[in-house]
């Protein structure tokens, strides 16, 4: 795994090892940076279950401000301090070793605020449909912020995220895998 593009462009990544990993494909992380290279220029960015920082990283590399990296597992954390390490960001980067619940908590309590969300969790859980609530409810995510969520199982996704609250704006394929762009309709003009 590499930082596909940016300042950092070229810088291989350290990475779990195992089965229970499952990192982004360099083909579907081109695409969906692709996608969002508008909106990366200055951004605050969380990606809630990073596995090795990679997500969080590239988008450093490709100029975000600042990304917030969050993992339960011990292990993980191993893996991103390194490849923080490699990549020299550490001063842009906060580094949280809890689930994702107390992350969140944590982010409200501290009044942090993102433009760019990635979701790519476990695929056999509901903790996705369970982080979108808790970062509307949270209010985590700036207006014109973008939730990206990484599943293998789009319709049951959907149907449990469905709410008035939220819009899909777009959805990609790649092999078994989907991406979600979700956004939360503005309240403005509905007060």
């Amino acid at each position: 795994m590499r930082i596909i593009s940016g300042t950092m462009r070229g810088t291989k990544l350290y990475t779990l090892e195992g089965i229970n990993t499952r990192p982004t494909l360099d083909r579907v992380k081109e695409a969906l940076f692709s996608k969002i290279h508008m909106d990366l220029q200055d951004a605050n960015v969380l990606d809630l279950f990073s596995g090795s920082g990679a997500l969080g990283l590239e988008a450093l590399s490709r100029g975000a401000q600042k990304a917030v990296l969050c993992d339960s597992s011990r292990d993980a954390i191993k893996i991103i301090k390194q490849n923080i390490e490699k990549t020299k960001t550490n001063e842009k980067v906060l580094l949280l070793n809890c689930d994702y619940k107390k992350a969140l908590e944590q982010l409200k309590n501290q009044d942090e605020k993102f433009d760019i969300i990635f979701l790519d969790p476990p695929y056999k859980t509901n903790f996705a449909e369970e982080s979108v609530k808790i970062i509307e409810q949270t209010n985590l995510l700036n207006e014109d912020g973008i939730i990206i969520l990484e599943t293998d199982d789009k319709e049951k996704v959907i149907k449990n995220l469905y709410t008035e609250k939220l819009e899909i704006k777009d959805l990609k394929k790649y092999g078994r895998v989907y991406l979600l762009f979700l956004k939360f309709i503005s309240r403005k003009g509905t007060e």
